[in-house]
């Protein structure tokens, strides 16, 4: 049954979950919290709280989380539906209608889940059975103990395609298993026959966000093909939307869970959450005290598994293996997460050694060799910067423009102005080429820019002349870029190379205000704009006139002035005076300009800046 979201909120607003929880359990208030003796699992320390601020609980002991709904759920042992009615009542709340089809879609999901924890059930019985020796070896070869296997619920799938179908089918349709992945209709001597989907395979069960089982994956003993198997895709289950190991992640991450008891615990991880390859280095990640390990499902990080990363940590470490297959897995993950990158949120890259494997790295050098690995975790940009350029040859300046341009591909993905603003900043300070690195003596973008000498250009339009203006100022005060953007944005430049270079700029809005002259001006020539960018500040224009101009707020006097000048048309003086600012931009010349600008404000005929 599909709930308004307004509504469970409203519900959950109205419940005290210190107060439902305390009908059960005996709490004792410990600073922001409560704590208690968990009801779902028997123990003797407390080790279940209750952060009523932030509507959730959570046992460190058996690993139970959830808010009022879930607490109902497991208490009183009902669905969804049947929890929210419940509660609906004690709130005095009306429950939204559900349709008879919402009601059985509710009831065969509440099926499926029942199927699957059975069948986990069973591989787990099969595992500790004298048939399930030969897994048992393999898990404790693996350096996993009684322990860790039990917490995970590893099991077994027999070398047998009828024993789970015939333990399942006395309490579950064959059809029922069917959909959940458990039986496959194999084709037979006599026809099809639905047999057992997992045989001979060590069993990994993998649970939703509640930690509900919703799929298995299970590993080949032995040389058979795939070596990994997951379950097919069902009601519960798509591959691409699932991490392995998240309902443990977000009970072991004090990030999530931030001002809650899991920071009292000593031992987890501080790193954040670590994304790691496989089933296998999750286990053994969060037996080592790394709380925060997850998995996908063997295949690259989808849109949708960044995502549930990021509800978990604004910054996840992706850990792959050291191998030239784990390198490029990372670099997909790089890729695919460009598009998602805004303030705050983004991922970092540990490397591991050559050949070595989070599990096999903490079993051979413990868990300090890991943790080493974590603190040495790369920004994505660095990242970035490496993939793209790499070994790259950079020694002809198409060579260079060519790395430049795919550099400058990669950050247009990122939708965020700002994020990309600064990723921008922060390339094209390491990408000179022309500056050796610790080296005080720059070379300027005039000196990049070839200056051709010759006959002076023919006389400009006054429009083309306004244009060039706006242009210089911006060259020169990059700090206006973001203040005026806007109106940038809503000129008509039909100069086909000033407006190239309009549209660049404007690509930049956002720019940190450290970004200095000589900056902007190296950019914009190396995305191919020198020849606009050296017309607009050849010696011939004197470049360095406009600093007449002695701060940023004069400039901005100047520019709103020509934009008025644009919108209204110029008076004649004006005119006249930056039609021979065009031809010539002397010192004198730009005198002359402002002097003009001046008077014609003074007698009203063009705009005053503290009236726009």
């Amino acid at each position: 049954m599909a709930l308004p979201p307004g509504f469970l909120d409203e519900l959950r607003s109205r419940i005290s979950l210190s107060g439902l929880v305390g009908r059960k359990v005996k709490l004792v208030r410990r600073g922001r919290e409560y704590a208690g003796l968990c009801p779902f699992h028997h123990e003797k320390t407390p080790s279940f709280y209750v952060v009523e601020d932030k509507s959730f609980f959570h046992c460190f002991g058996c690993g139970a989380h959830g808010d009022v709904i879930g607490f109902v759920m497991r208490a009183d042992n009902l669905d969804f539906i049947e929890a929210v009615e419940k509660l609906a009542g004690e709130a005095g709340l009306a429950v939204p209608r559900a349709t008879p089809q919402e009601r059985e879609r509710a009831q065969r999901q509440k099926t499926l889940f029942e199927a699957l924890e059975a069948a986990a059930a069973f591989y787990e019985d099969r595992l500790w059975s004298r048939a399930g020796g030969r897994a048992r070896d393999y898990l404790l070869g693996r350096g996993l103990d009684p322990e860790t296997i039990r917490r995970f619920r590893l099991g077994w799938a027999p070398d047998d395609r009828r024993t789970l179908r015939e333990s399942l089918t006395p309490d579950f349709p064959e059809p029922l298993l069917i959909e959940a992945g458990l039986l496959h209709q194999f084709s037979g001597a006599g026809g099809p026959e639905p047999l057992d989907y997992f045989r001979d395979r060590v069993m990994f069960p993998i649970g939703d966000r509640a930690g509900r089982i919703i799929a298995f994956g299970g590993r080949v003993l032995g040389d058979g093909q795939p070596k990994y198997l997951n379950s097919p895709e069902s009601p519960l289950f798509e591959k691409g939307r699932v991490l392995y190991g998240w309902s443990a992640a977000r009970a072991g991450n004090p990030r999530a869970n931030s001002g809650s008891a899991a920071l009292l615990l000593g031992g987890i991880s501080r790193a954040g959450v670590i994304v790691t390859e496989g089933y296998m280095d999750v286990i053994a990640l969060h037996r080592a005290g790394f709380a925060t390990a997850v998995a996908p499902l063997g295949t690259a990080l989808t849109e949708i598994q960044l995502r549930e990363l990021w509800r978990l940590d604004q910054e996840p470490i992706v850990c792959f293996d050291g191998d030239a297959a784990g390198q490029r897995a990372a670099a997909r993950a790089l890729h695919r997460a460009l598009p998602f990158l805004r303030a705050g949120q983004s991922l970092r890259f540990a490397s591991l050694p050559p050949g070595e494997d989070p599990d096999s790295l903490i079993r051979a050098h413990g868990s300090s060799a890991f943790t080493e690995i974590l603190e040495g975790a790369r920004p994505l940009s660095d990242m970035l910067w490496e993939i793209e350029l790499g070994a790259k040859p950079r020694d002809t300046p198409e060579r260079l423009a060519d790395v430049w341009q795919r550099l400058m591909s990669r950050v247009e993905l990122i939708p965020d102005r700002k994020v990309q603003a600064e990723y921008r900043n922060l390339f094209y300070k390491r990408f000179d080429p022309r500056r050796p690195r610790g080296n005080s003596g720059r070379r300027t973008v005039r000196d990049a820019c070839a200056v051709h000498e010759g006959p002076p250009p023919p006389p400009r339009s006054p429009q083309r002349l306004q244009h060039e203006l706006l242009l210089r100022i911006l060259l020169h005060f990059p700090c206006l870029i973001d203040q005026v953007a806007e109106e940038l944005a809503s000129l008509d430049f039909p100069e086909a190379e000033l407006d190239r270079l309009r549209q660049e700029i404007l690509r930049l809005e956002g720019l940190p205000t450290g970004l200095d002259a000589r900056e902007l001006q190296q950019h914009l020539v190396q995305t191919g704009l020198a020849t606009a960018v050296d017309a607009l500040l050849s010696p011939s224009v004197d470049a360095d006139s406009l600093v007449r101009c002695p701060d940023p707020s004069s400039a901005r006097r100047v520019w709103t002035e020509v934009i008025t000048m644009l919108k209204r048309g110029e008076p004649s003086a004006v005119a006249e005076a930056g039609r021979n600012l065009g031809t010539e931009m002397s010192a004198e010349k730009w005198e002359r300009f402002l002097s003009a600008v001046e008077q014609a404000q003074q007698q009203g005929l063009v705009g005053n800046e503290d009236q726009i």
